[in-house]
């Protein structure tokens, strides 16, 4: 891959273990965008699923994080943005969706990435 710059999904816990407490899951969010400025150093362009999904339910009129709005929007953003990205850097903790992402990304032979230091380019 060398200097190829890539489109890569963040994936890890956003939602899940925070009992649907607001402050949680911005933390959540938190962690997830702390590595996009060491893979956006390297080339790369970062994306997370909720950067899509968030403005997406708001605009539909989502009120209540699990409701049948978020559970149409949530997942299935994160399934399109893997037809365009090209490698998926996993964090750690449990996700439901997180490890759906890695199995989309490995259906369709997308890398995936358990350290940052192992993404092209962030060694």
């Amino acid at each position: 891959m060398g200097d190829e710059r890539m489109l890569i999904l963040i994936a890890g816990p956003y939602r899940s273990g925070t009992g649907d407490d607001p402050v949680k899951m911005a933390d959540n969010l938190k962690r997830l965008e702390a590595p996009s400025h060491a893979l956006f150093k390297a080339g790369h362009v970062p994306m997370i699923g909720e950067w899509v999904a968030l403005p997406v339910w708001h605009a539909a009129g989502g009120k209540t994080i699990g409701d049948d709005l978020y559970e149409e929007i949530f997942h299935p953003v994160a399934g399109r943005l893997l037809q365009l990205c090209e490698g998926v850097l996993r964090l750690p903790g449990a996700s439901k969706g997180a490890d759906n992402d890695v199995r989309i990304a490995a259906e369709r032979g997308i890398p995936v990435w358990y350290r940052l230091e192992d993404v092209p380019g962030c060694a």
